[in-house]
Protein backbone atom coordinates (compact mmCIF):
# COMPACT_ATOMS: atom_id res chain seq x y z
CA UNK A 1 0.00 0.00 0.00
CA UNK A 2 1.48 3.75 -0.94
CA UNK A 3 0.19 6.77 1.67
CA UNK A 4 -1.48 9.27 0.24
CA UNK A 5 0.53 12.25 -0.75
CA UNK A 6 0.34 15.32 1.79
CA UNK A 7 -2.11 17.65 1.10
CA UNK A 8 -0.47 20.93 -0.64
CA UNK A 9 -0.35 23.87 1.45
CA UNK A 10 -2.82 26.76 0.89
CA UNK A 11 -1.29 28.97 -1.46
CA UNK A 12 0.59 32.04 0.18
CA UNK A 13 -1.42 35.33 0.86
CA UNK A 14 -1.28 37.92 -2.10
CA UNK A 15 1.18 41.02 -2.18
CA UNK A 16 0.60 43.36 -4.60
CA UNK A 17 1.52 47.07 -5.06
CA UNK A 18 0.85 49.62 -7.43
CA UNK A 19 2.54 52.56 -7.92
CA UNK A 20 2.05 55.90 -9.83
CA UNK A 21 3.90 58.78 -10.08
CA UNK A 22 2.79 62.16 -12.44
CA UNK A 23 5.08 65.07 -13.21
CA UNK A 24 4.44 68.76 -14.71
CA UNK A 25 5.73 68.17 -17.91
CA UNK A 26 6.78 71.85 -18.91
CA UNK A 27 4.66 72.23 -21.68
CA UNK A 28 1.67 72.95 -19.74
CA UNK A 29 0.17 69.61 -19.14
CA UNK A 30 1.06 66.83 -16.79
CA UNK A 31 3.02 63.36 -18.08
CA UNK A 32 3.46 59.95 -15.88
CA UNK A 33 7.18 59.05 -15.80
CA UNK A 34 6.27 55.97 -13.45
CA UNK A 35 2.75 53.43 -14.24
CA UNK A 36 3.35 50.09 -12.70
CA UNK A 37 0.96 47.67 -11.53
CA UNK A 38 1.78 44.06 -9.76
CA UNK A 39 -1.29 41.23 -9.14
CA UNK A 40 -4.51 42.38 -9.31
CA UNK A 41 -3.41 46.36 -9.52
CA UNK A 42 -2.59 46.78 -13.06
CA UNK A 43 -2.88 50.57 -14.49
CA UNK A 44 -3.87 51.70 -17.65
CA UNK A 45 -3.50 55.39 -19.10
CA UNK A 46 -6.87 57.56 -19.99
CA UNK A 47 -7.50 60.80 -21.10
CA UNK A 48 -7.74 63.11 -18.12
CA UNK A 49 -9.98 66.39 -17.93
CA UNK A 50 -7.48 69.54 -19.45
CA UNK A 51 -3.87 69.31 -18.14
CA UNK A 52 -4.33 66.04 -16.04
CA UNK A 53 -3.42 63.12 -16.70
CA UNK A 54 -5.94 60.22 -16.21
CA UNK A 55 -5.22 56.80 -14.58
CA UNK A 56 -8.01 53.94 -14.48
CA UNK A 57 -7.06 51.52 -11.84
CA UNK A 58 -8.18 47.51 -12.84
CA UNK A 59 -8.74 44.75 -11.06
CA UNK A 60 -7.10 41.97 -13.12
CA UNK A 61 -7.99 38.92 -10.32
CA UNK A 62 -10.16 38.54 -7.65
CA UNK A 63 -8.70 40.49 -4.74
CA UNK A 64 -8.40 41.25 -1.86
CA UNK A 65 -8.98 37.66 -0.12
CA UNK A 66 -8.23 37.20 3.81
CA UNK A 67 -4.63 37.41 4.09
CA UNK A 68 -4.00 39.42 0.95
CA UNK A 69 -2.12 42.92 1.28
CA UNK A 70 -2.70 45.29 -1.70
CA UNK A 71 -1.41 48.89 -1.89
CA UNK A 72 -1.64 51.48 -4.29
CA UNK A 73 0.94 54.64 -4.05
CA UNK A 74 0.67 58.07 -5.97
CA UNK A 75 2.92 60.51 -5.98
CA UNK A 76 1.93 64.01 -7.59
CA UNK A 77 5.22 66.04 -8.16
CA UNK A 78 4.83 70.09 -8.33
CA UNK A 79 2.48 71.17 -10.63
CA UNK A 80 1.30 68.01 -11.78
CA UNK A 81 -2.27 67.26 -12.10
CA UNK A 82 -3.85 63.55 -12.15
CA UNK A 83 -7.02 61.95 -11.71
CA UNK A 84 -7.56 58.59 -10.55
CA UNK A 85 -10.61 56.21 -11.07
CA UNK A 86 -11.00 52.46 -11.04
CA UNK A 87 -12.85 50.23 -13.67
CA UNK A 88 -15.26 48.73 -11.30
CA UNK A 89 -16.29 48.13 -7.34
CA UNK A 90 -13.47 46.38 -5.90
CA UNK A 91 -14.57 43.15 -3.28
CA UNK A 92 -13.52 42.31 -0.24
CA UNK A 93 -13.95 38.41 0.06
CA UNK A 94 -12.84 35.99 2.44
CA UNK A 95 -9.83 33.74 1.86
CA UNK A 96 -8.70 30.47 3.07
CA UNK A 97 -6.82 31.88 6.00
CA UNK A 98 -8.00 33.37 8.90
CA UNK A 99 -6.00 36.51 8.78
CA UNK A 100 -7.92 40.38 7.68
CA UNK A 101 -6.98 41.41 4.35
CA UNK A 102 -5.40 44.92 3.78
CA UNK A 103 -5.85 47.51 1.42
CA UNK A 104 -3.45 50.71 1.89
CA UNK A 105 -3.78 54.27 -0.04
CA UNK A 106 -1.02 56.30 -0.20
CA UNK A 107 -1.31 59.72 -2.27
CA UNK A 108 1.40 62.19 -1.62
CA UNK A 109 1.19 65.89 -3.28
CA UNK A 110 3.52 68.35 -3.90
CA UNK A 111 3.19 72.03 -4.38
CA UNK A 112 0.78 73.31 -6.68
CA UNK A 113 -0.19 69.83 -7.65
CA UNK A 114 -3.91 68.58 -7.63
CA UNK A 115 -5.30 65.15 -7.60
CA UNK A 116 -8.44 63.45 -7.81
CA UNK A 117 -9.11 60.51 -6.39
CA UNK A 118 -12.19 59.24 -7.72
CA UNK A 119 -12.80 54.90 -6.94
CA UNK A 120 -15.86 52.88 -7.54
CA UNK A 121 -16.96 51.50 -4.06
CA UNK A 122 -15.67 49.10 -2.15
CA UNK A 123 -18.08 46.18 -1.14
CA UNK A 124 -17.59 44.22 2.03
CA UNK A 125 -18.54 40.87 1.66
CA UNK A 126 -20.37 38.40 4.17
CA UNK A 127 -17.61 36.43 5.90
CA UNK A 128 -14.84 38.85 4.69
CA UNK A 129 -12.23 40.61 7.40
CA UNK A 130 -10.59 43.99 5.80
CA UNK A 131 -8.85 46.89 7.13
CA UNK A 132 -8.77 49.89 4.77
CA UNK A 133 -6.62 52.49 5.19
CA UNK A 134 -5.74 55.96 2.98
CA UNK A 135 -3.08 58.47 4.01
CA UNK A 136 -2.24 61.38 2.25
CA UNK A 137 0.61 64.07 2.91
CA UNK A 138 0.16 67.20 1.51
CA UNK A 139 2.15 70.42 0.50
CA UNK A 140 0.37 74.15 1.85
CA UNK A 141 -0.78 75.04 -2.25
CA UNK A 142 -1.39 71.37 -2.77
CA UNK A 143 -5.31 70.26 -3.80
CA UNK A 144 -7.25 66.83 -3.16
CA UNK A 145 -10.68 65.73 -4.13
CA UNK A 146 -10.95 62.28 -2.95
CA UNK A 147 -13.92 60.39 -2.48
CA UNK A 148 -14.60 56.77 -0.60
CA UNK A 149 -17.68 54.69 -0.75
CA UNK A 150 -18.51 51.65 0.88
CA UNK A 151 -21.59 49.13 0.50
CA UNK A 152 -22.14 46.84 3.19
CA UNK A 153 -23.00 43.37 1.79
CA UNK A 154 -24.23 42.73 -1.56
CA UNK A 155 -27.93 42.03 -2.36
CA UNK A 156 -29.59 40.76 0.39
CA UNK A 157 -26.83 39.41 2.22
CA UNK A 158 -24.91 40.90 5.75
CA UNK A 159 -21.49 42.67 5.46
CA UNK A 160 -18.16 41.42 6.38
CA UNK A 161 -15.91 43.14 8.78
CA UNK A 162 -14.86 46.06 7.37
CA UNK A 163 -12.19 48.51 9.74
CA UNK A 164 -11.42 51.76 7.50
CA UNK A 165 -8.95 54.82 8.32
CA UNK A 166 -8.63 57.96 6.51
CA UNK A 167 -5.78 60.46 7.47
CA UNK A 168 -4.19 63.70 5.98
CA UNK A 169 -1.66 65.83 6.94
CA UNK A 170 -0.96 69.18 5.40
CA UNK A 171 2.30 70.85 5.71
CA UNK A 172 3.25 68.13 7.77
CA UNK A 173 0.19 68.81 10.41
CA UNK A 174 -3.11 67.16 11.08
CA UNK A 175 -5.81 67.82 9.00
CA UNK A 176 -7.85 64.93 9.23
CA UNK A 177 -7.67 61.51 10.90
CA UNK A 178 -10.82 59.44 11.29
CA UNK A 179 -11.73 55.93 11.86
CA UNK A 180 -14.58 53.64 11.02
CA UNK A 181 -16.02 49.99 11.99
CA UNK A 182 -18.90 47.81 10.45
CA UNK A 183 -20.12 44.60 10.33
CA UNK A 184 -19.21 41.55 13.18
CA UNK A 185 -16.76 41.67 15.78
CA UNK A 186 -17.14 45.84 14.92
CA UNK A 187 -18.05 47.78 18.54
CA UNK A 188 -21.24 47.58 19.46
CA UNK A 189 -24.01 49.93 17.86
CA UNK A 190 -22.06 50.27 14.97
CA UNK A 191 -25.55 49.55 12.90
CA UNK A 192 -27.53 52.16 15.08
CA UNK A 193 -28.74 55.57 14.64
CA UNK A 194 -25.03 57.07 15.97
CA UNK A 195 -23.38 55.30 13.19
CA UNK A 196 -25.05 54.03 9.37
CA UNK A 197 -29.08 53.69 11.23
CA UNK A 198 -28.92 50.78 9.37
CA UNK A 199 -28.01 51.94 6.22
CA UNK A 200 -25.99 49.68 3.65
CA UNK A 201 -24.16 52.72 1.78
CA UNK A 202 -21.86 54.99 3.36
CA UNK A 203 -19.31 57.55 1.86
CA UNK A 204 -17.61 60.79 2.27
CA UNK A 205 -16.14 63.65 0.01
CA UNK A 206 -12.75 65.30 0.85
CA UNK A 207 -12.15 68.30 -0.50
CA UNK A 208 -8.49 70.30 0.33
CA UNK A 209 -8.23 73.37 -1.14
CA UNK A 210 -6.23 76.47 -0.65
CA UNK A 211 -9.09 78.80 -1.97
CA UNK A 212 -11.03 77.72 1.01
CA UNK A 213 -8.25 79.86 3.42
CA UNK A 214 -10.03 82.90 1.83
CA UNK A 215 -13.93 81.81 1.47
CA UNK A 216 -14.07 78.93 4.04
CA UNK A 217 -16.96 76.51 3.51
CA UNK A 218 -20.10 76.71 5.59
CA UNK A 219 -21.40 73.45 7.70
CA UNK A 220 -24.45 72.81 5.72
CA UNK A 221 -26.82 70.22 5.62
CA UNK A 222 -27.22 68.40 2.18
CA UNK A 223 -29.75 65.99 2.67
CA UNK A 224 -31.63 63.61 5.46
CA UNK A 225 -28.14 61.57 6.00
CA UNK A 226 -25.55 63.77 4.45
CA UNK A 227 -23.73 66.71 5.78
CA UNK A 228 -21.10 69.14 4.96
CA UNK A 229 -18.18 70.15 7.60
CA UNK A 230 -15.96 72.58 7.45
CA UNK A 231 -12.26 71.59 8.96
CA UNK A 232 -9.40 73.27 10.88
CA UNK A 233 -7.62 74.32 7.45
CA UNK A 234 -8.80 74.96 3.93
CA UNK A 235 -10.95 71.72 3.96
CA UNK A 236 -14.45 70.16 4.19
CA UNK A 237 -15.35 67.25 4.64
CA UNK A 238 -18.99 65.80 3.13
CA UNK A 239 -20.14 62.63 4.77
CA UNK A 240 -23.31 60.48 3.34
CA UNK A 241 -25.20 57.76 4.52
CA UNK A 242 -27.57 55.95 1.86
CA UNK A 243 -30.22 52.80 1.49
CA UNK A 244 -27.92 51.56 -1.57
CA UNK A 245 -24.44 53.02 -3.74
CA UNK A 246 -26.71 54.59 -6.42
CA UNK A 247 -28.42 56.87 -3.73
CA UNK A 248 -25.28 57.60 -2.49
CA UNK A 249 -23.02 58.38 -5.74
CA UNK A 250 -25.72 60.96 -6.28
CA UNK A 251 -25.33 63.09 -2.97
CA UNK A 252 -21.38 62.85 -3.53
CA UNK A 253 -22.04 63.56 -6.86
CA UNK A 254 -24.08 66.95 -5.81
CA UNK A 255 -21.81 67.60 -3.44
CA UNK A 256 -18.58 67.19 -5.95
CA UNK A 257 -20.11 69.77 -7.92
CA UNK A 258 -20.75 72.72 -5.21
CA UNK A 259 -17.52 72.00 -3.33
CA UNK A 260 -15.01 70.36 -5.97
CA UNK A 261 -13.18 71.44 -9.01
Amino acid sequence: MTSAPPAAPHPASLRATARIRATADGRGGTALPLLAGEGPLALRRTRGEDTEAGVMLVGAMSAPLGGDHLTVEAEAGPGARLAVRSAAATLALPGRTAEPARYDVRLSLAGGAAVRWLPEPLVSVRGSDLRATTRAELAPTARLLLREEQVLGRSAEPPGLLRSRLTVTRDGRPLLDQELSCGPGAPGGWDGPAVTAGHRALGQLLVVDPRFAQDPPRAAVLGEFAAATPLAGPAVLVTALAPDALRLRELLDGAMRTYGW
